[in-house]
């Protein structure tokens, strides 16, 4: 037997510690992970500002909170699953991120490269659960949605984090708060929240947003070339929704 299936093979045994038997249940798991979760938030937030605890721990409360709920109302599954576990561990060290933003000076050196260590495990983990989900046959989405919605939080953080930095003005939020733009337009235009088809780049420039951003908060990048790594960035996101909402508007005057 090949080292790589017998690593799969305690992988899946691992992932049955996760199961559950109603999607009931799966939500309570998922809550008691929460808690668990909610120590790693205050850990990483304590080493980056102790002020900021609160807010860090505040906003995984609602993250967790919402995807109890989402798991309630519409997971289709009886089990939890080590996916979705996976995807609340990222939410746990995106909300950590938080906490230097609770005060008005910006973070050291140290605390920078701290803040990049983190969003980058998060970033790796992103692929993760999705491969999780589609190997134990719990892909869902709800899932999906979860998984976009950690992104999309951790993509605003690390600008908010760019900005607090000085190292750019504030239209590196556009960066970071494309996906919640889109969302505040469908709320006007509902044409935009119809359903899109998957897509393979879609996935891929959020990879590219969020790893520039991660470079974007390392102290070693700044003035021209941190300028032109974050407009490059903010151009492929912004031909992406492009492309969606194009695909979008075609399909209702069809």
């Amino acid at each position: 037997m090949s080292i790589a299936a017998t690593a799969l093979g305690r992988l899946s045994r691992f992932c049955r510690v996760f199961d559950a038997p109603s999607p009931s249940g799966a939500a309570a798991r998922l809550f008691a992970w929460t808690l668990l979760m909610a120590a790693l938030t205050a850990a990483i937030a304590q080493r980056l500002e102790p002020a900021g605890i609160p807010l860090g721990i505040s906003l995984f409360a609602l993250m967790a909170g919402l995807a109890v709920a989402g798991l309630r109302s519409g997971y289709p599954h009886a089990r939890l699953g080590l996916c979705n576990i996976v995807t609340l561990s990222r939410a746990a060290l995106a909300s950590s991120l938080v906490a230097p933003l609770a005060v008005p000076e910006p973070i050291g050196n140290v605390d920078a490269w701290l803040v990049v260590s983190v969003a980058t495990i998060a970033l790796a983990l992103d692929g993760i659960d999705g491969w999780l989900a589609r190997r134990s046959g719990l892909a869902s989405s709800f899932g999906a949605r979860f998984d976009m919605e950690v992104d999309a939080a951790l993509g605003l953080i690390l600008a908010l984090l760019v900005l607090d930095s000085g190292k750019l003005g504030s239209w590196v939020l556009v960066l970071g708060a494309m996906r919640y733009v889109y969302v505040a337009a469908g709320l006007a235009v509902p044409w935009l929240n119809g359903s899109l088809p998957e897509a393979f780049r879609r996935k891929a420039i959020c990879v590219v947003q969020i790893a520039a951003l991660i470079v974007l908060n390392a102290p070693a990048v700044s003035g021209p070339p941190a300028a032109l790594l974050a407009a490059a960035a903010t151009l492929a996101l912004g031909w992406s929704f492009a492309i969606d909402i194009v695909w979008l508007a075609r399909r209702r005057t069809s």
